[in-house]
This record gives C-alpha cells, sequence and structure tokens, in this order.
C-alpha cells in the first residue's frame, strides 16, 4: 500500500490564544489543516473567525509577550515552526514562506522607496547588491502590472495608490519565489482587471515553481477560480473543508451555505433622472506637478484626475468604478476639499470651490469620508469610543452621556460590539476597522458620504450587512453616496448611476441599470466581463 505523501505544511490540533495575566484567552481552537506542494487552500470566514491569526502564526510574526501556543504543532516539510529559534525562524520567512498582508500601507516602510524596500528582501535572502537587485525588482513590478514601474521605484509608500502598495506587497512576497505563499486578501484593494493578471501570475509561478498557496479572501468567486480546497473558520474553528466542487455544490455546514448565500445579486437599484442634485461638479481638476532638477522646474503634470464633471442625486448612489490609479481616491478628497483643484464645486447650490477653509469646517458635519485602509485612518492612540465620538465633540454635538449613547447606538448598528468601545483599533481585525470607520461618519447623520473602498476588506456575509445597513440608512436619513469601488458586484447591488474612470477621465457614465445591461466603452466591457466571469 502506497503511502500517503508529506503535506508541505501541517497544522496539527493548533490552539491559539491571547495572554492576560496568568490566564489565556483562546481565539483559535484545535486547528487541523494541512496544504500540499502545488496545491491552492482557501481559507474563507467572517472578519474575526481567526484566519488572519492563524496565517500570521504559521510564521510566528506575533510577540510571544502576549500570544501563546497552548497546543499543538505547525509543521512545515516535517520541521515544527512553534520550536525553531529566531536565527531559523527568518531564514524561512520571505523565502521559504512568504506572506502578502492584508493592509499594504501598514506593512510598508513610509521612509523607504519602493526600491529600497524590494531590493532589501532580495538582499537578505540572496545577497544580491543594489544594482543587481534592482532590475530583478523593475520586473517583478511589471510582472504585478504596476503602470510606470521605473518611476515607481523611486516613490514612496504615501505617494502610491492603494491598489499599487497592494501590488509591492505582491512583488515583495514573490520575488524569492517561496516553496508557500500565504496570501492574506492580496487582491481586496485591486480592481477587477488588475485583479484577473494577480491571480493568472500567481497560478503561473505556482506551476513554475510548484509553490503552494494558503489564500485568504472572502471573495467567493476567488475562491471558486483559483482553489484546489476550502477550509471554513468560524468562531475559532474549522467547521468545514473540502474540494471546492463539493463545497459550492454540496456544503454541509450551516455556516458554509450562510456564506454561499451572501453573495450580492441585486439588480441595480432604479435611477431617477428628475431627482435634484445635491453635489455637482463641473471640468474638475486635479494635477500633480512632475518636478525635475536641481531648480525643481515643472516639466510635466500627473493628471490624476482631468476635467470631470458630474452630478450627485439627493438621497441616491452614484458608483465611481476604474482601476487603480485612476483617480477616483483623488476624485474624492477634491469633492471633499481635502485635495486642491481647480474647476467648480457646487454642494446644495453653494460654491464650495470659493471658500476659504475656515467657511469648510462647519460643512464637514455634512460630508463625511470612510477611507480605503482603515488601519492607517484610525488613531492607535485613540480608543473607539473616543474615535467615534471625535466628531460629535469636534461639532459640539450632545454632552457627554448623550455622546455615548450615540456612539452605542451606532456600534450596534454597523455590527460592532458595543462592549469593546473602550478597546483601541490593533486589538481588532481588518474588517472590524472598517466598521470602526463606518460609525465614525454615520454617528453624524451626515447627508453625503464619500465611501472609498468601505466594504473591500469584509467577508461577504458582513458585506451583505453593510449593503443593506447602507440602503436602510440612505432611506432613513435621506443620504446621498459616493461609492468609490473596483467590486462590480457590491456596486451593482448598491448604486443608481455609475460613472468608469480611466486615466483621471471619465469614459462611460449614466444609470448603473443601462450600463450594466448595456456597456457602450470598451474597457467598460472588459472590467465587466472580468467582475461577472466566476
Amino acid at each position: 500500500m502506497e503511502s500517503k505523501k508529506r503535506p508541505l505544511l501541517a497544522l496539527h490540533n493548533l490552539h491559539i490564544g491571547f495572554k492576560k495575566g496568568d490566564k489565556i484567552d483562546r481565539v483559535v481552537h484545535g486547528i487541523d489543516l494541512d496544504i500540499q506542494e502545488n496545491e491552492t487552500l482557501a481559507l474563507v470566514g467572517e472578519s474575526g473567525s481567526g484566519k488572519t491569526v492563524t496565517a500570521q502564526a504559521i510564521l510566528r510574526l506575533f510577540s510571544e509577550n502576549w500570544i501563546a501556543y497552548p497546543e499543538g504543532e505547525i509543521l512545515f516539510e516535517g520541521r515544527n515552526i512553534l520550536t525553531m529559534d529566531v536565527p531559523e525562524l527568518r531564514r524561512i520567512r520571505g523565502n521559504e514562506i512568504s506572506m502578502i498582508f492584508q493592509e499594504p500601507m501598514s506593512s510598508l516602510n513610509p521612509l523607504h522607496t519602493i526600491e529600497k524596500q524590494l531590493n532589501e528582501t532580495l538582499f537578505l535572502h540572496k545577497g544580491l547588491s543594489p544594482g543587481k537587485a534592482t532590475p530583478i525588482a523593475l520586473e517583478w513590478l511589471k510582472k504585478v502590472g504596476m503602470r510606470d514601474p521605473e518611476n515607481k521605484l523611486k516613490s514612496f509608500p504615501h505617494q502610491l495608490s492603494g491598489g499599487e502598495r497592494q501590488r509591492v506587497m505582491i512583488a515583495m512576497a514573490l520575488a524569492n519565489e517561496p516553496k508557500l505563499l500565504i496570501a492574506d486578501e492580496p487582491t481586496t484593494a485591486l480592481d477587477v482587471t488588475i485583479q484577473a493578471q494577480i491571480l493568472n501570475l500567481i497560478e503561473s509561478l505556482q506551476r513554475e515553481f510548484k509553490m503552494a498557496v494558503l489564500f485568504i479572501t472572502h471573495d467567493l468567486g476567488i475562491v471558486r477560480r483559483i482553489s484546489d480546497r476550502v477550509a471554513v473558520m468560524h468562531q475559532g474553528k474549522l467547521v468545514e473543508t473540502e474540494s471546492v466542487r463539493k463545497i459550492f455544490k454540496r456544503p454541509k455546514h450551516a455556516y458554509t451555505r450562510l456564506l454561499l448565500a451572501a453573495e450580492p445579486g441585486d439588480e441595480p437599484p432604479e435611477s431617477d433622472p428628475n431627482i435634484e442634485s445635491i453635489l455637482k461638479l463641473q471640468n474638475l481638476k486635479v494635477w500633480f506637478p512632475i518636478q525635475r532638477g536641481i531648480l525643481r522646474l515643472t516639466k510635466d503634470y500627473v493628471k490624476a484626475v482631468d476635467g470631470i464633471t458630474l452630478n450627485l442625486k439627493k438621497g441616491r448612489t452614484l458608483g465611481v468604478v476604474g482601476e487603480s490609479g485612476s483617480g477616483k481616491t483623488t476624485l474624492g478628497k477634491a469633492i471633499l476639499c481635502l485635495q486642491k483643484s481647480k474647476g467648480d464645486i457646487w454642494f446644495k447650490g453653494q460654491p464650495l470651490h470659493n471658500l476659504k477653509p475656515e467657511k469648510i469646517r462647519p460643512l464637514r458635519l455634512q460630508m463625511q469620508v470612510i477611507f480605503q485602509d482603515p488601519y492607517g485612518s484610525l488613531s492607535p492612540r485613540m480608543s473607539v469610543e473616543q474615535i467615534i465620538g471625535e466628531g460629535l465633540k469636534i461639532h459640539k454635538i450632545g454632552d457627554q452621556q448623550s455622546r455615548e449613547k450615540l456612539v452605542i447606538d451606532t456600534m450596534r448598528e454597523v455590527g460592532l460590539e458595543p462592549g469593546h468601545r473602550h478597546r483601541f483599533p490593533n486589538e481588532f481585525s481588518g474588517g472590524q476597522r472598517q466598521r470602526i470607520a463606518l460609525a465614525r461618519a454615520l454617528v453624524l447623520k451626515p447627508q453625503i458620504i464619500v465611501l472609498d473602498e468601505p466594504t473591500s476588506s469584509l467577508d461577504r456575509t458582513i458585506q451583505f450587512q453593510v449593503i443593506e445597513l447602507l440602503k436602510r440608512l440612505q432611506v432613513k436619513y435621506n443620504l446621498s453616496y459616493i461609492f468609490i469601488s473596483h467590486d462590480l458586484k457590491v456596486v451593482k447591488s448598491l448604486c443608481h448611476d455609475l460613472v468608469i474612470m480611466r486615466n483621471g477621465k471619465i469614459v462611460e457614465a449614466g444609470s448603473a441599470q443601462d450600463i450594466f445591461k448595456n456597456p457602450k466603452h470598451s474597457y467598460t466591457k472588459e472590467l465587466l466581463a472580468n467582475a461577472f466571469k466566476y
């Protein structure tokens, strides 16, 4: 009888817990999981289920001053990672096992250029000098679909869009051709066309190097496409592990059935051209100068937003869709006067483009924003209660007791436990931090909310809840949303009207129903084809 092949990675009865004095608060309970060479295992489950904790435990990335592994083992090629010393761990990290993290802005060093950070990983594991490492770094940026990679090498993380930062993280993880790639939501910030490129790249590298992939995602379309097997986590436990075909055709566990039922499938809500506009843009431009030479003379411009004209209707949702770097986020910042711009911005008939900063501040109460990167936008030194209630305090709404009640009520609305309001952002998962950012905006009951990828970090069940919450609040308070996203399934479910952006310009605009049924521009057709392929 032929013996079973030893898995590349095996987790046996793994328990993980946070140290609280003499006690251990267990968050992962007895995980049994294995990954074979050249296999892709998708790990799915709701935010806070223990997916990321389990993944990071494989490389012991948590400080062991506050995390413990009371039971179990993690075997990589038969070696127990939990008993390895630090030098051996360092040889494995980033070399034999690489990881793509969920939040690229908090994972990249803000003080170093992209070139230096990519070169560093090649130097540490391959001993390459900067002269030899830079061409390899440049080639990897091209492979992951980075536009203008030569200039991006010289950039700092804050100068890149969210999707571009994610691509840098993917390039860093793959540069040393690891045996196991742990991908924690690697395509979260990417538009569907680049997402398809990245998935194709991972698949081709997997075939070439017989690389195993642990793929953590909430996108079940990606799971269906890229995975061999699926492991479903719920409340720190593994509830089901099966082949992709069996999971999608005959899910056994009730929670797995709930996940599959939460895929957005609604038709776009009907647009009404007769509703008055609450916000109007006319020929809006945001150009960034390109300066060169000793005198830093302006030689050219990066036209991030180039002559945008659009209307946002009262009580409706305008979707803004386009590839990473197309100008979506810059447009959102310009609308809120967080970014200098040229052109006209009219809010409720009032010209914002002529107002001085001190006149704009009172309007912040009526115009709120949820940023793409929740961890970067939440102060690590403030509790959740302070973060959500900060706007109430600044705008002098209510007293301390009434503000606390508003914070508690809003936390409940977005699916957060009010008893956790005294915790800090680092104590929450990525999806939970996104809900904190959502609560911070909603607590002020604004008239316009700019939502920049607000559901990108959320699993499908929570996405469904947030979408339904946004719809309910829109009807209740007659809210207007500008919904910036690359997830066309979510856009289709939520948006009344739609604009498609590319290279700072609008290439197609109209009602969401018309664009999804009959796209006219070739780029729109490409986006839709990639989004609804699986």
